[in-house]
């Protein structure tokens, strides 16, 4: 296999997600880059999230955990499965009521400028923590598996990665996402499906037989049984679906992305499809994990974790168009999550915190100008973090993922929460405060759960304990006088 040829095949990639961006981003204004002037196709836009969801962590980790847990993730999807269905008819009709062009408006006409702005703050920080997480992912697995070789190191590799997601996102924004978005989410599918057909006809195996030796390993067991444990079927599915919900619903990237498109109806479809769509691939890439398992114990390979699909793609011998395949599959579950994240925060911080889209003082001209500076340092935010979670990866970075949704997305979840469910108001000096007191509890009880919980084990419900903690701290400061946007809007 030649590294050089590899490198050649991605940065060829790029060049064709330039060219799509170029193309795309002719006669773009503000109001391309934050809402794609509201013309996205609906359909669009729906196979283009999926690999906004799948992301390199999908690609990656997710085939990892199915030798140490078997198909046990697969009871968060259904949760996923379950929470899209409460976007598409509980957050995205308020959505297009508004007229939002940031999801966190809502929170300044439902509960004030200060519960408006700790929202913003909180989706900036956790989106910036997820997106970044990701990235570090696939560019550890680009460096490790094509670039060192070349003696490309790991900085090189990053600042490089960023460069590129720049060049192609400073002028679209969320306009050429929509596009490129597609183009990267055909690519990753198409590699997963290569990937799984070749593994299986290698071990001449049809999909009962497949699923008879993934049974046979245990594989394929998906419900936890044991209400202690993290891994409790309830558990996983109740975490998964207030997990859709935060990080979807409640989530400036995604829903920017939706609410480009011309009316509610054609959004609901996108988000029903879209969901329809994900559970499949997200069962078959546990498939892929169970195959590259038994293909790895058929050829004496000892890769697991995050490292056993790169292993068995770039190092065990498999045909260069395998290995091709993989790559570009890995690039292309890379950049959806990456851009659109880029593009998101630039346009949140822009609005909901440096409020250019209220200010008569400043031109279309001087609006483009101050987005592009933040546009900039977040790319910088994006390269200290990459820099951080190489210190303190673990090897399996699905996990630290979901934990670390369930600490930042509480607060949010809990804010739009006490919105929509009660006619309340705020005490607005309080707010800050309450979404910072209630992680930092719920860190101290995930960390001590056994101990203080007889045994009970916290896992992905933390998000919900998380969020039910702030609601109960935002209404133990409440007062009868709130403002019913539902009416007002």
């Amino acid at each position: 296999m030649s590294s050089a040829l590899l490198l050649s095949i991605i940065l060829g990639y790029f060049a064709l997600l330039l060219g799509i961006a170029f193309y795309t981003s002719r006669h773009s204004n503000n109001e391309s880059f934050f809402i794609g002037n509201r013309n996205s196709k609906w359909w669009v836009v729906a196979f283009g999230m999926i690999g906004t969801s799948l992301s390199g962590m999908t690609f990656i980790s997710v085939p990892g955990t199915v030798g140490k847990v078997g198909f046990d993730y697969f009871q968060v999807v259904l949760g996923y499965w379950l929470g899209y269905f409460a976007v598409a008819f509980v957050l995205l009709p308020i959505y297009y009521k508004m007229q939002l062009t940031s999801i966190y408006t809502y929170l300044e006409k439902r509960l004030g400028v200060t519960s408006y702005k700790t929202g913003a703050l909180f989706f900036i920080i956790s989106r910036t923590l997820g997106a970044t997480l990701r990235l570090y992912l696939v560019i550890k697995v680009l460096e490790k598996f094509v670039l060192e070789d070349m003696g490309i190191s790991f900085e090189v590799t990053a600042i490089v990665i960023l460069a590129l997601i720049l060049l192609y996102t400073y002028r679209g924004g969320v306009k050429t996402i929509v596009w490129t978005d597609t183009l990267q989410t055909t690519f990753m599918i198409l590699a997963l499906l290569v990937c799984v057909v070749y593994i299986m006809n290698s071990l001449h195996l049809d999909f009962g037989a497949t699923w008879h030796a993934l049974s046979e390993k245990g594989f394929t067991k998906m419900v936890g049984t044991d209400v202690m444990a993290p891994n409790f079927f309830l558990k996983q599915v109740l975490g998964g679906a207030f997990i859709t919900i935060a990080m979807t619903g409640l989530d400036q990237e995604m829903m920017q992305k939706n609410i480009s498109v011309s009316n509610l109806k054609d959004s609901q479809k996108n988000m029903i499809t879209f969901c329809f769509t994900l559970l499949v691939a997200n069962f078959i890439f546990l498939l892929l994990g169970g195959l590259l398992y038994l293909y790895a114990d058929a050829n004496s390979i000892t890769a697991v974790g995050d490292d056993i699909f790169p292993t068995i793609a770039v190092k065990s011998g498999l045909p260069f168009f395998i290995t091709v395949c993989f790559m570009i599959g890995l690039v292309s579950a890379l950049f959806p999550s990456a851009d659109g994240a880029l593009t998101a925060l630039t346009s949140s911080f822009c609005i909901d915190i440096l409020g250019i889209k209220r200010r008569a003082d400043l031109s279309e001209q001087q609006q483009s100008k101050i987005r592009l500076m933040v546009h900039n340092a977040f790319a910088v935010v994006f390269l200290a973090c990459v820099f951080f979670f190489r210190e303190v990866d673990n090897g399996s970075l699905i996990q630290i993922l979901l934990v670390v949704a369930g600490y930042t997305y509480g607060p949010l979840l809990a804010l739009f929460s006490f919105g929509i469910l009660t006619k309340r108001g705020v005490h607005s000096a309080s707010v800050p405060l309450i979404c910072i007191i209630a992680p930092v509890l719920c860190y101290m009880l995930k960390q001590h759960d056994k101990e203080w919980l007889g045994g009970y084990a916290i896992g992905t419900e933390l998000l919900i304990i998380n969020a039910a903690l702030t609601f109960s701290l935002l209404f133990l400061f409440s007062n009868k006088n709130g403002n019913n946007v539902l009416k007002e809007a």
